[in-house]
């Protein structure tokens, strides 16, 4: 998915730094994905009130979508570079093409997640038999050290596993006895809780990460904060435990992210990361200059209407500053 947004006041109360297992809230903003038909997702990472937890540094949350009406999320080759790609979906299917010659579907409860590195390019088209669609894309920053390793591409279909009063998938990390094969270049943590009506739960969580749960469902409250539809908390580090709780008559879907605070500093504009504002104009004119450093991509017919290629947008006129946590 590719980023086109400017950062947006954020709407987070209470303002101020998080003291150990207090609440912060995070309205979401929205967003519009592509054309004129564009999908609108809600987006509440990065913010100007916060950049990253842990090492996730963007979210967008879409759907229910009718692609029937919306068109669908058909998002051309664009590039990305020193980060990590989440696709995770609640309903429909999306085509995942990319420059390393991947080609694979994105299905529910099931873990994409593409390696930028040094540099890669890809696609995203929900298929042409998906009615509805509804999930996340997220987006893990990667620290100095592996920013330049070559792409890649891990999947993950992980098992649902029971606790009182709900059930979880954890995709990356360990969680609830439940542990993600999948490598991660800092300590993270990202799982679907899925939390039976009217239930409480309280779920031991590793205390040196700080952590983010975002509602997909209508209302939950979480750790005493009261969150509403597509809202995200941020919980500081410290915390012992997640103290999670349904007041509503049907199951509420929560997606909790944590890492350990990310200490270095990121330059992050459009799709890509950086060390700093030359290196990010040096991605940009290469991308425009179809540099072999992001490939291409084999496969992607554009819809009707559709351009073959995302061009990459102007870099802003004051110079790109460093985002920390």
């Amino acid at each position: 998915m590719s980023n086109v947004d400017e950062l947006q006041p954020s709407g987070a109360r209470p303002p101020g730094p998080a003291r150990p297992g207090q609440a912060l809230v995070f309205e979401p903003r929205e967003v519009p994905l592509g054309g004129p038909r564009a999908m609108t997702v809600r987006r509440t990472l990065p913010s100007r009130d916060r950049s990253l937890i842990g090492a996730w540094c963007f979210s967008d949350h879409y759907g229910p979508d009718d692609v029937r009406t919306t068109g669908g999320m058909d998002v051309p080759p664009h590039p990305h570079t020193g980060l990590q790609t989440v696709s995770w979906l609640f309903t429909g299917l999306i085509e995942h093409r990319d420059s390393t010659g991947v080609h694979a579907i994105v299905r529910p409860g099931e873990l994409n997640l593409m390696t930028a590195g040094r540099g890669v390019s890809h696609t995203e088209v929900s298929t042409d038999d998906t009615v509805v669609l509804h999930g996340l894309q997220l987006w893990i920053a990667l620290p100095r050290g592996a920013r330049g390793i070559p792409p890649g591409f891990d999947h993950y279909a992980p098992p649902l596993v029971e606790f009182e009063g709900g059930q979880a998938r954890v995709f990356l990390g360990s969680l609830l006895g439940s542990a993600s094969p999948v490598p991660t270049h800092t300590p993270l943590l990202g799982a679907e809780l899925l939390l039976d009506a009217g239930a409480s739960a309280r779920i031991a969580v590793d205390p040196a990460f700080e952590h983010g749960v975002l509602l997909d469902t209508e209302a939950a409250v979480v750790q005493g904060a009261d969150l509403g539809w597509s809202e995200l908390v941020y919980l500081g580090p410290g915390a012992e435990s997640l103290a999670i709780a349904n007041p509503t008559d049907r199951t509420a879907r929560l997606m909790l992210l944590g890492g350990v605070p990310f200490g270095e500093e990121i330059v992050m504009w459009w799709n890509f990361i950086g060390e700093s504002h030359e290196e990010i104009a040096a991605f940009r004119e290469q991308w425009q200059g179809h540099d072999a450093r992001f490939g291409s991509v084999d496969g992607y017919t554009p819809r009707s209407g559709g351009v073959d290629w995302l061009p990459a947008p102007a870099l802003p006129t004051t110079r790109l500053i460093s985002r920390r946590r």
